[in-house]
């Protein structure tokens, strides 16, 4: 088994077959208010396993929010999640983890004293079965499991393209390969869904492409990529799917063609002094 295989243990989706929910994230009738201010209300939308999916809008439109509420850090005032027919609603973030749902952030949440390798293994605890007191012990099974541990982190720093840099610094790292560490240790929480929140935010275009490529390769090899991001290039090029939000509301959803020439979209998103970038994406 190559490594991207090894990623899941799940078949691939076929790019022309529709997109399965028994698997997949459904929510329904989703809604979250601070002090009366309504950042999410009332959002439906299912996400099938083995896809890209993109959920896009102007600053201020609810897809930071809408990510923390997929993953237990904030609690819904109305509506419930589901993954897998599992009601996650109100549980916390641990148990959304647990159940196969892992994230990266918009602002980078590296262990900077660590090395990049080591990085990766803190992503692996959840998964990690040896208890207390085989810990405590030194027991056999403990020394297999970090063995095991390694060489899994190992695995995914070749996927994302940073097997060269296993034992630097994470502070010596570059921004961009700061970005895919990330992505591995999320990766190594072994997650079916794997939320992206602005991957390409303050890259260059090679280092976009880099992250465009990562993406593809994830959905290939299984995983279910949900991506929140600016880059209008990227989210056309590697979405199956794409949601719109507009003040928390659902504004559009479909493929990157029917997004992309949705008048809707092109005016509260892109608008007016958008247009050139419209036709370009």
């Amino acid at each position: 088994m190559n490594v991207a295989e090894s990623i899941v243990n799940r078949p691939t989706a076929s790019a022309n077959a529709p997109a399965s929910t028994s698997g997949g994230l459904l929510v329904e009738g989703l809604s979250k208010e601070f002090g009366g201010i309504h950042a999410v209300q009332d959002l439906s939308f299912s996400i099938g396993e083995g896809k890209v999916h993109s959920i896009i809008g102007p600053n201020g439109a609810g897809k930071t929010t809408l990510l923390n509420l997929l993953t237990g850090v904030y609690v819904p005032t109305a509506g419930r999640i589901r993954l897998g027919g599992r009601d996650l609603t109100g549980q916390p973030a641990h148990a959304f983890a647990a159940a196969g749902i892992g994230r990266t952030f918009q602002n980078l949440q590296i262990f900077f004293n660590m090395s990049a390798l080591e990085n990766v293994m803190t992503g692996r605890h959840l998964r990690e079965r040896c208890g207390l007191i085989a810990t405590l012990l030194r027991a056999p099974q403990l020394a297999r499991a970090e063995r095991d541990c390694r060489s899994r982190a190992i695995e995914l720093l070749r996927f994302v393209g940073l097997a060269a840099h296993a034992g630097s610094s994470a502070d010596s790292m570059p921004y961009g390969a700061l970005k895919r560490l990330e992505i591995a240790r999320a990766l190594a929480g072994d997650p079916k869904i794997l939320l992206l929140d602005e991957p390409a935010a303050g890259l260059n275009p090679t280092e976009s492409q880099e992250i465009a490529a990562l993406i593809r390769r994830l959905a290939e090899a299984g995983t279910t990529v949900v991506l929140v991001e600016h880059n209008m290039r990227l989210v056309m090029g590697v979405s199956d799917h794409i949601l719109v939000l507009d003040y928390g509301r659902k504004l559009a959803e479909g493929n990157a063609e029917q997004v992309r020439n949705d008048p809707r979209v092109i005016e509260a998103y892109l608008g007016a002094a958008g247009e050139p970038e419209h036709a370009h994406a």
